[in-house]
């Protein structure tokens, strides 16, 4: 709408009486019960008719870590999609992930089996800290001597490591190149 001169004016600012639009509305008694006995429980619907409720609750549940599964890929693994042009580099980038995933469940439940619980996230975090590091060593022949070596954990560390039932190499083979 214009007013003379100048830019239009919005509706908004437009004059006269503004209707809110009203929806009526009634209560339905049966699905207000039907909520509140239903309250924290699952419903699955399936055109299964052959399995039991045990064998759909565990395919249900088997869908949901599918779903975990991915989102540990992003996040705990910080694995992401990657574009890759030829097919056996798309299967071995499945296969990483893939080995990557059952070392995460391995992980979980052995944390589970020790009594850290079933989520290894915090327990992985706390042993990343533990290095591994190469120490190369010349010789006057102009050959290498090669060691590895590994961080001495924190008390803390060595606790998980025990309750785990995991230790460190105490010590590494050398090589010489």
């Amino acid at each position: 709408m214009h007013r003379g001169r100048g830019k239009p004016q919005s509706p908004a600012r437009q004059a006269g009486p503004t209707e809110i639009p009203t929806t009526p509305w009634s209560k339905i008694e049966a699905a207000r019960d039907w909520t509140t006995l239903s309250a924290g429980c699952y419903l699955l619907r399936t055109n299964v008719t052959d399995w039991s409720d045990e064998e759909l609750w565990k395919a249900y549940i088997q869908l949901t870590e599918v779903g975990a599964a991915f989102r540990i890929h992003k996040s705990d693994l910080s694995i992401r999609p990657i574009w890759h042009q030829k097919e056996e580099r798309v299967l071995a980038h499945i296969f990483v992930c893939f080995l990557a995933y059952v070392l995460w469940k391995t992980l979980g439940q052995l944390c589970d089996e020790a009594g850290l619980g079933s989520e290894p996230r915090r327990v992985l975090s706390e042993l990343a800290e533990i290095r591994s590091m190469d120490v190369v060593l010349p010789t006057r022949s102009g050959m290498e001597i090669r060691t590895r070596c590994i961080s001495k954990p924190t008390d803390h560390q060595q606790i998980l490591l025990e309750k785990l039932r995991r230790k460190l190499p105490s010590k590494t083979t050398q090589k010489k190149m």
